[in-house]
């Protein structure tokens, strides 16, 4: 059987100080940070699920502007032992498009508790080199390729 990936994005939400926004998911009982990023839902593009995404997992619909994108999917395998738990064993991971946007509204528009079902517990402004250390292990690899997509925005 051929190894699927679900199709997602990803999103590289940064402040006016070059701060990388972060959250901690609820339904791991764990340390680990993330950025925003969810799959892609039937035919819609790319770009319509950010805004999706960005919108249930942070509150934003406004006060952001998309600056740039990863040219290719990038993409992250699970662990053999989460592929049957996660998305009822039919991928084996994602392959998502990065979108880097800048946030130039105030903190008190993100609002993480907005939804239902919201995915993150906490959230937080970080370097964003720091991410490398907050993720799931799983994802390390993905996150330098994020890191090294957008660095000229971030690095002086």
């Amino acid at each position: 059987m051929k190894q699927k990936y679900r199709k997602g994005v990803g999103i590289f939400l940064i402040n006016k100080r070059n701060q990388l926004w972060v959250g901690k998911r609820f339904d791991y009982k764990n340390e680990y940070w993330q950025m925003p990023q969810g799959g892609i839902d039937g035919p819609e593009s790319p770009e319509n699920a950010m805004k999706r995404e960005l919108m249930e997992e942070t509150g934003l619909k406004k006060s952001y502007k998309i600056i740039s994108k990863t040219s290719e999917w990038l993409e992250y395998k699970l662990p053999q032992e989460l592929v049957n738990e996660v998305w009822n064993g039919k991928y084996i991971g994602q392959k998502q498009i990065w979108f880097a946007c800048r946030f130039f509204g105030n903190d008190d528009q993100v609002d993480i508790k907005k939804f239902k079902n919201p995915e993150f517990c906490k959230w937080r402004w970080i370097n964003p080199i720091d991410c490398l250390d907050l993720v799931v292990p799983f994802k390390r690899t993905l996150y330098k390729k994020v890191l090294k997509n957008f660095r000229n925005l971030y690095q002086e």
